[in-house]
Order: C-alpha cells, then sequence, then structure tokens
C-alpha cells in the first residue's frame, strides 16, 4: 500500500500551511491536437493538466493513455505531470489549491477522497454523470465504497487494486510445498518456516503498512473504525491477533519486518534477489513482478492474501477527481477527460498494462480480458478475490489514524517489552481522541 500519512492531514487541516516538496519527474505529456470546428472556424483546444503518482509501469499508462486521449479528438489538450507518491500528490494538491493553480484532474487515494471532498478542494459528479447518463451500474459495486462522501459522487473508480500474496513458485516446489499457496493463516506460518533458510533467506520479508494490517484485521472479521465513527473498532482479538502472529514470525526467524521508511521498497527488493519467498504487495506491482520473475529466472505465482476466519481485503489504488470552483469550460474539459480515461476500453488496456484491477463490468466480461485471464491465469487472482474485498474507512482523521497503527506496532517490534496487546491499546487510545473532536 502506497502510505499517504499524516502530510495528508496536516495539509488537509491548513491548506494555506500545505508544502510542495520536489521530486523527480517520471515524464510528462503535452500532445497538441489539431483544432478546429464543424463550421470551419478554428477554436482553440482547452487544455488542462492531469497529475497522477507512481513510476515504472504505472507512469508508462498514464502517459499512454494521455496522448491516446489527445490524438483521438481536437477539444482538449492535457498536459500530464508524475507528482511523486500519493502522499505528494496530495501535499502538493493542497499546495496548489491555496495558490489558485491547481490541477483540473488529479488522483486521490482512495481513503482520501473524503478528507478532500469535505475540505472543498474536489467538485461534486453527480450533475456531469446526469448529464451523459453514464453508467453508473457497469463500475464494480466493491470499487464504489471510495466514490461517495455523504451520500454524493465525488470521485470515479481508475487505476484500483487490492493486496495480494505474491509466491517464488521455484521456491515452494523446491522445499515441497503447494505452489498454489497457503490458504490461511496456519499455512501461512508453516510456508514461511519451510521457505526459510538461516542467514540466507526469509519466508517473507514485508513492512508495516496499514493497508496489509487492515486486511488481516478483516480476516479476522474486525474493522478499523466503529459503524458511528466515532471511536476505533480495532481494539480487540481482531486488531491484536494480526500483531502477535507477525512478532511471533519475527521472533522465530521465518519474517523479516522492515523498520526503516523504505521498507516497502525493501520487501520488494528482497522478493525479487530471491532474498525472501513471499510478498505482500498490491496487484499493480503484478507486471514488473512478472519481468523481475523472468529475468531473475524464478516462476512468479499470485493467490490471495491468507484467511483467517475468513479471507478479506481492503481496496486501495486511486480515482479520479476534479478540481472545484473551475469555470465551465474547464469542467466540461476535465468531465470529458475523467469520462474518457474511466471507460471501459481505457480499463481495458489500464489493467492489462499494469495488473490494476478492471474498475468495469463490461471490461471483466469483454473478450479482451477473457483473454487475458486464460493466457495469464496470475491477473484473475486479485479480480476473484474482489470478492471479499471492501471499501477503506474515509473519516477525516484516517490518514492520521493509520500512522499511528503503523507507530504502535513499529514499537512492538523494535522493542520486546512492548506487547500487542499494549500497541494496539495505545493506537486506540490515540484514534480515539481523534474521532471523537
Amino acid at each position: 500500500m502506497k502510505k499517504f500519512g499524516s502530510l495528508l492531514l496536516a495539509g488537509t487541516l491548513a491548506l494555506a500551511l500545505a508544502g510542495c516538496g520536489d521530486s523527480n519527474s517520471a515524464g510528462s505529456t503535452d500532445n497538441a491536437a489539431a483544432s478546429g470546428s464543424s463550421n470551419g472556424t478554428a477554436s482553440k483546444p482547452v487544455e488542462i493538466t492531469y497529475w497522477y503518482s507512481w513510476g515504472d509501469k504505472i507512469a508508462e499508462n498514464n502517459e499512454n493513455l494521455v496522448k491516446m486521449f489527445n490524438e483521438s479528438q481536437n477539444e482538449v489538450i492535457v498536459k500530464a505531470e508524475y507528482q511523486g507518491s500519493y502522499a505528494d500528490q496530495h501535499s502538493k494538491a493542497q499546495a496548489a489549491f491555496a495558490a489558485g493553480n491547481a490541477p483540473e484532474v488529479w488522483q486521490n487515494e482512495i481513503a482520501s477522497v473524503g478528507v478532500f471532498a469535505e475540505s472543498g478542494m474536489t467538485q461534486e459528479l453527480t450533475s456531469f454523470v446526469e448529464k451523459d447518463q453514464l453508467d453508473m451500474d457497469d463500475f464494480i459495486p466493491g470499487l464504489m465504497g471510495n466514490s461517495y462522501v455523504n451520500d454524493k459522487l465525488y470521485a470515479l473508480p481508475y487505476l484500483r487494486s487490492t493486496p495480494i500474496l505474491y509466491l517464488n513458485r521455484t521456491m515452494l516446489e523446491e522445499a515441497g510445498l503447494d505452489t498454489a499457496g497457503p490458504k490461511n493463516w496456519t499455512e501461512f506460518e508453516d510456508y514461511a518456516r519451510k521457505l526459510t533458510i538461516k542467514d540466507q533467506r526469509y519466508g517473507i520479508s514485508m513492512p508495516v503498512d496499514i493497508w496489509f494490517y487492515e486486511a488481516f484485521v478483516r480476516q479476522s472479521g474486525g474493522t478499523m473504525i466503529s459503524e458511528d465513527g466515532k471511536s476505533a473498532a480495532f481494539n480487540n482479538e481482531t486488531g491484536i491477533e494480526p500483531v502477535k502472529l507477525w512478532l511471533k514470525m519475527k521472533d522465530e526467524g521465518i519474517m523479516s519486518i522492515g523498520t526503516t521508511d523504505d521498507a516497502g521498497t525493501q520487501a520488494k527488493t528482497d522478493f525479487h534477489n530471491q532474498r525472501s519467498a513471499m510478498l505482500f504487495a498490491s496487484t499493480a506491482d503484478l507486471t514488473n513482478n512478472m519481468k523481475v520473475a523472468e529475468e531473475q529466472g524464478f516462476e512468479l505465482g499470485t493467490t490471495f492474501m491468507p484467511a483467517n476466519d475468513t479471507f478479506g481485503v481492503p481496496t486501495g489504488g486511486a480515482n479520479l477527481v476534479m478540481t472545484s470552483g473551475l469555470s465551465p469550460e474547464k469542467q466540461e474539459a476535465a468531465w470529458k477527460f475523467i469520462k474518457w480515461m474511466t471507460s471501459k476500453e481505457q480499463t481495458i488496456y489500464a489493467s492489462s498494462f499494469t495488473g490494476y484491477l478492471p474498475s468495469r463490468i463490461s471490461a471483466v466480461e469483454s473478450d479482451e480480458m477473457k483473454k487475458l485471464y486464460e493466457e495469464k491465469p496470475l491477473f484473475k487472482v486479485a479480480v476473484d478475490q474482489l470478492e471479499y474485498a471492501g471499501p477503506r474507512p474515509m473519516q477525516k482523521v484516517y490518514p492520521e489514524i493509520g500512522e499511528m497503527i503503523k507507530d504502535e506496532i513499529l514499537r512492538a517490534v523494535v522493542d520486546s517489552s512492548v506487547t500487542a496487546e499494549a500497541a494496539i491499546a495505545e493506537a486506540a487510545k490515540k484514534a480515539d481522541a481523534l474521532l471523537s473532536k
């Protein structure tokens, strides 16, 4: 899960103070389409800016789609600009909005949709949907939970994901394990134990990531926030057992838990370099992991995150939003781009290119995706797992709560005197204080 953390909350509470840090660009697209109108009078295309996050295949996907959009029509020119992580993009958008030069279209990590809608930064989209009679029933229901705020539509699903379990099937086969992977926590622990080679390889390497923690809580039948949104709901066995399992596996030496800021990247590096046999990561990493596995000479596998009482994962990724307060001309241009980017054809392209989930039912049922799933079944694992997926919390303070939970779990990881119970109790206490304000 790409963290966004307390930077997001701080910027939301004080837009004018939000920083706008630099990041290395993955590229930009500004293709000028030919202009003209049906009556022969030249008209200047409307120019808008689109911000996106993440590099590699994800950046290529965004740049390619923007180029395709610009070449498909002559009314709107979109300039795509890379903005780093979701945290970077959110922080920069807050600063740009306060300065009056925000991008017309940008990405909201799904748990942040409510934050930006309630702060007045994003445009409510119902009128655009109704005007164009957009078929909202074609969007996969399990991916729509983070699109509505107070029963109003503020975002459309774009690059959506769930965490899945990646496997080095070559290592599993050598260890005499079923290469389909572990189905539950007990099997997961057993796999990690049998795949570990002391001083050479861990069964699994992972960061303390709020996205993964949410998954383990869901697998135990729990939730993060109470139904009324006023208190933490994880200070019980459903929230404690995941941490107990992680600490037990770490202490046994069969799980490596990173404690640095780059722990997520390090976990992927360990898996790519075959210093670990399993990896929790986004389905968005699929095509890149397939490429690395081919280069490194091992067989890649994917499967559901293992079940406890049940299977369960939060959805993730980004939705597309429109900045509020645009001129009618810019609004229409922004909506045209959002509608095009989230249509069936572009959904098929993005999912096939990256491994992100297709967000439309018509895309899943298309001949193109059926052929892909038949030829490359790894792509279908996350789609099948959607049956057990749900939205992430959208309380305005949840980004900060997520950081608190992560910090308390990390405290237990580095200090053996801190129990799972104590870490989660402290995180819940801090969460309750925020939620009660």
